[in-house]
């Protein structure tokens, strides 16, 4: 019994604290709408993630596989230049992705 009422409090415990981590922003989204830093890491840290979340899998996947990060490099390379002259989005993302899958699965098995 004392194990039951241990796992209810635990259970209890993460709910709380995971709703009032959900709950938070939303209580401070007036005070934070007139903060000045909080405009400027809204500014950039979309690319932040971007790029970090870019290196992270291209290093990953390049380690896991054991070889040059020829794929990888053309894909964003393709991704860019793509999004560079065309300005879509989708389609950059598309390209990139499908640049990586076709050299991955034909010329780097």
């Amino acid at each position: 019994m004392k194990d039951l009422s241990y796992l209810f409090l635990v259970f209890l415990a993460m709910t709380a604290v995971t709703a009032t981590e959900r709950f938070l922003p939303f209580a401070a989204a007036s005070w934070l709408s007139k903060q000045r830093w909080v405009k400027v890491v809204g500014s950039f840290l979309p690319l932040a993630i971007m790029v970090l979340l870019v290196v992270h899998s291209s290093t990953e996947s390049t380690l896991a596989r054991g070889g040059l990060p020829i794929p990888e490099a053309a894909a964003i390379f393709l991704t860019l230049i793509l999004q560079w002259f065309v300005k879509n989005p989708l389609l950059s993302i598309f390209c990139g992705t499908a640049c990586y899958v076709v050299l991955l699965n034909s010329f780097f098995v």
